[in-house]
């Protein structure tokens, strides 16, 4: 998603992103109104777009504090067309940190609906909930409506949406992390089936949101379980010691020998004391050679500031440091900072069906014993 937004700067410490398709929203939303009302129609529903994902903007920053407050940051926060989401560092392991985090962007719409109706006049009349009506209805009252539309919305029970965040923090007050986020999973992609299903009678973004939730429960499920996985293993259990490396003076030419005479793709780049200086990937080869040819010297095509973590360090953080650097892989050192391994996610993948095989085993196991 980075590379399609870009930074509106950094507010409260923390840097807002807009997704480069926010823009065709507006302007869809803008021709609509204007092919209809004229111009003065065009910008009334621009501006109304723009409060609403400003009040979407307050909500992410709810999430925000409340991580903030418990000593956990966020990279950045990302406006998109379906509504915005906080990248935040880390969820915590606390259930009711967790739980006051995914309540407290809800939260924030119900203040801002409050204030819009306590102080400015708006209404929330019965007859205002026809979304048909709405361009009829001022636009104070147009927009506590839509904060009141936020909070129910996300409180859905659709992991991980923030009732999904918040139906597993109440599930792990009883059952363990990651069985509380398979459950949550489910039923937030069964959820997802539901809004999938209704956009296909009218509105095509709750087919969109569907797809965004249903991917983003896989995603998640999957990070729990290989934090629980990484959290019991040690490091040289996911650590690939059989390895290719290229010197500093190699060429790109002598890279591609090393990847059409090998199975990997990620290739690092050490120096005489074999110390690690970069990595090159197989499309860094690609883009090399079609642009300089062959002869190009390695330190010229390969990725700088790669990762490196002490081979007695848990695999947990190696796994983490591999997720927030965004490199391909994360080189493993000895004392004398010699690169004896390294980690990628495709070594990360293999370690998590092998331990999911074990634990499957391992169970059948325990209930083999427990019958007889």
């Amino acid at each position: 998603m980075m590379g399609w937004s870009i930074s509106l700067g950094r507010i409260a410490g923390t840097e807002v992103r807009i997704h480069l398709t926010f823009f065709l929203l507006l302007a869809w939303f803008g021709l609509v109104a204007g092919a209809q009302g004229g111009a003065a129609a065009a910008f009334s529903a621009v501006g109304f777009i723009i409060a609403i994902f400003a009040c979407v903007l307050a909500h992410e920053y709810g999430h925000v504090l409340m991580a903030r407050r418990f000593g956990i940051g966020t990279r950045d926060i990302i406006l998109l067309p379906i509504g915005g989401v906080a990248s935040i560092e880390r969820m915590p392991n606390n259930p009711t940190q967790e739980l006051l985090i995914a309540l407290a962007g809800p939260a924030v719409n119900v203040v801002i609906a409050f204030v819009l109706v306590a102080f400015f006049g708006a209404s929330l009349g019965a007859g205002q909930s026809d979304p048909a009506a709405l361009q009829n209805i001022d636009f104070v009252s147009r927009l506590a409506l839509i904060n009141v539309v936020l909070v129910v919305f996300n409180l859905l029970p659709a992991f991980p949406m923030d009732g999904g965040r918040a139906l597993k923090a109440l599930l792990s007050y009883r059952l363990d992390k990651v069985t509380a986020t398979r459950i949550a999973a489910r039923i937030g992609q069964a959820a997802a089936f539901g809004l999938g299903f209704l956009g296909l009678f009218g509105n095509p973004l709750l087919i969109f949101i569907a797809l965004f939730v249903f991917l983003a429960a896989s995603h998640e499920t999957y990070a729990v379980e290989l934090g629980d996985a990484t959290g019991r293993a040690k490091m040289h259990d996911a650590t690939i010691t059989s390895f290719s490396h290229l010197e500093t003076t190699a060429s790109v030419g002598d890279a591609v020998s090393a990847l059409l005479g090998t199975s990997q793709r990620e290739f690092p780049v050490t120096d005489g004391a074999g110390r690690l200086r970069g990595v090159l990937t197989r499309d860094g080869m690609i883009r090399a050679l079609a642009s300089s040819g062959p002869d190009t010297p390695v330190l010229e095509a390969m990725e700088r500031d790669i990762p490196t973590i002490g081979h007695r360090a848990p695999l947990s953080e190696a796994a983490e440091l591999l997720h927030t650097s965004g490199k391909p892989l994360v080189g493993v050192i000895d004392e004398n900072e010699r690169v004896i391994g390294i980690i990628t996610l495709e070594n990360l993948a293999e370690f998590m069906l092998v331990d999911r095989a074990s634990q499957g085993w391992q169970r059948s196991q325990r209930d083999v014993r427990s019958m007889r």
